[in-house]
């Protein structure tokens, strides 16, 4: 029995069956168990090649970013709780674009400091390395996504469902869908039909992510309960039909002549 119930309060019991748990079953059940059994979170999160450790928040010295510090030290600062274990699951399914999102926002930081706001390029890789996804697809199920063409993209085309994932990336995300609800989006890109593991995924965004893309925020609202299979009522059309949650595409607006 672990000897630490505040942990185990904080870090409830994941169904790692669930369709957008199940890519990381593999690393997730075996690091719960350990936090289960008493380990802090920095702890029970496994050693993997090309991984930063994971130290406990404590280790990040006063004042220092945390970004800067990720990029200087090979190391993650984690705190016990739910959010900081889907960060350190999501360091270790995909490390390449993990690093490079690190990376990017470091050298941010050290050539215009820290200020009032971000900026354009580290809110676009905050808003994705918290609530991010990757989607591979056929093209008509892309081009229906980026149109916000919702009837298009889960029944006109949803045979071809079969033939696209839907990854998570954003551990915000991923801690939202602990306990589902039907408006949860996630902030997608939009990726080639294909990437069918973890490893094809890491690669991709890892050679895709660059500053003027990812300042340009590239991304496509997705309500990720929408995805065939993944809640039994979207078995419904009329699921589907609700505007609160699958908005349609704002009107571009005219120019002034």
């Amino acid at each position: 029995m672990a000897d630490r119930p505040e942990l185990i309060a904080a870090l409830p019991p994941l169904d790692w069956r669930q369709p957008w748990f199940a890519p990381w079953a593999g690393i997730g059940e075996v690091a719960q168990q350990a936090v289960q059994a008493g380990a802090p979170v920095h702890a029970a999160l496994p050693a993997a090649p090309g991984v930063p450790r994971f130290v406990t928040a404590a280790s990040l010295p006063a004042g220092m970013p945390y970004e800067s510090f990720v990029y200087a030290e090979g190391a993650v600062p984690t705190r016990d709780n739910l959010h900081d274990f889907l960060n350190g699951i999501v360091w270790c399914a995909y490390p390449l674009a993990k690093q490079r999102l690190n990376r990017l926002q470091a050298e941010a930081i050290a050539r215009d400091g820290i200020g009032a706001r971000r900026g354009p390029l580290r809110d676009a890789i905050t808003l994705f390395d918290e609530n991010g996804a990757v989607f591979s697809a056929p093209a008509p199920l892309r081009t229906a996504l980026q149109a916000r063409d919702w009837q298009a993209l889960f029944l006109t085309h949803r045979g071809l469902w079969a033939q696209a994932r839907l990854w998570l990336f954003g551990h915000a995300l991923a801690e939202k869908l602990a306990a589902p609800r039907k408006d949860i989006t996630a902030h997608v890109l939009v990726a080639p039909q294909g990437l069918l593991q973890p490893a094809q995924v890491d690669a991709w965004m890892a050679a895709t992510l660059d500053a003027a893309a990812l300042a340009a925020k590239p991304f496509s609202p997705l309500p990720v309960l929408g995805v065939p299979g993944w809640w039994p009522a979207n078995a419904a059309p009329d699921f589907y039909a609700d505007a609160t949650v699958f908005r349609p595409r704002r009107p571009t607006a005219m120019p002034r002549s």
